[in-house]
């Protein structure tokens, strides 16, 4: 038999992995000395720390290499763990390439222009959130201040003080429009309230993937943030889709007499084009 000491040196696996290995169950020592708590291994514990490490190297969790070691795993089970884990790792190769992907674009840019872009995309989910809406057609963009007053006192007036995130705003048009725009304000809410004729009460469902970034500075200058998005959606072969929001971290009247302090996130959902 061999102390852990010992054992360790052989196997070239550290004292500490060990015997987290016995705590875990992994790979008890077949005896452990009842004074002195040393614990000793068998030479036949050779192939077994072997086909750990083994698997580990794989990729696969210490959870799934339990598993996997267990005697009375058929070979038709181990075989769909290990379908399961290819799977897996190519779906991983596959994000790893599609982010060198948009690091060799993102290197291209910036031996182009000669310095870090203004704007950064990242591509998210956009999980579910609970909202009170008020959609309408509005001269322009900047004449969305009313709708915004009439959702925030619909919600206090229904005992909703403090809404459970930024508000933002959704805009429906197709494209680009000057006048006339189809926009939708909305806040987040903690809880279900009864709607009205104006304002509506729903959840806006997950949106898988969205290509977002950040804008600082003042409303007068955000195209730059779409023209970013729309950039990088060309680079990277995806389409926009609409609705796309505007999400608004600081409070106008707070940063009223500092614009260059407002932050603002511009949310496009995309796809594959």
């Amino acid at each position: 038999m061999f102390k852990i000491g010992d054992f360790s040196r052989l196997t070239f696996v550290t004292v500490k992995t060990l015997r987290y290995y016995d705590e875990i169950g992994l790979l008890k020592p077949v005896k452990v000395d009842q004074f002195t708590s040393y614990r000793y291994y068998s030479a036949d514990q050779l192939s077994r720390l072997s086909y750990i490490i083994a698997l580990k190297d794989l990729g696969l969790s210490l959870d799934e290499v339990a598993i996997l070691i267990k005697d009375n795993l058929s070979p038709a089970q181990m075989r769909e763990l290990f379908i399961l884990k290819k799977a897996e790792l190519q779906q991983r190769v596959a994000e790893d390439q599609t982010r060198l992907d948009r690091l060799e674009k993102l290197l291209k840019r910036m031996e182009k222009e000669g310095t870090m872009p203004d704007y950064q995309i990242t591509v998210k989910k956009i999980e579910p959130v609970l909202v009170a809406s008020v959609r309408d057609v509005m001269p322009t963009y900047g004449d969305c201040g009313p709708l915004f007053g009439e959702v925030y006192k619909y919600i206090a007036k229904k005992g909703v003080f403090k809404p459970a995130g930024p508000p933002f705003m959704l805009m429906h048009d197709a494209e680009y429009k000057e006048r006339d725009v189809d926009i939708e304000i909305a806040v987040p809410i903690g809880k279900a309230i009864k709607r009205s004729d104006r304002v509506k009460i729903y959840e806006l469902p997950r949106t898988e993937q969205a290509a977002t970034t950040i804008h600082k500075g003042p409303y007068s200058t955000i195209n730059g943030a779409y023209n970013a998005i729309m950039a990088w959606c060309e680079a990277n072969g995806y389409q926009p889709v609409s609705p796309c929001r505007e999400i608004y971290f600081t409070d106008p009247k707070e940063v009223a007499k500092d614009p260059s302090k407002n932050i603002t996130e511009v949310q496009f959902p995309v796809k594959k084009a």
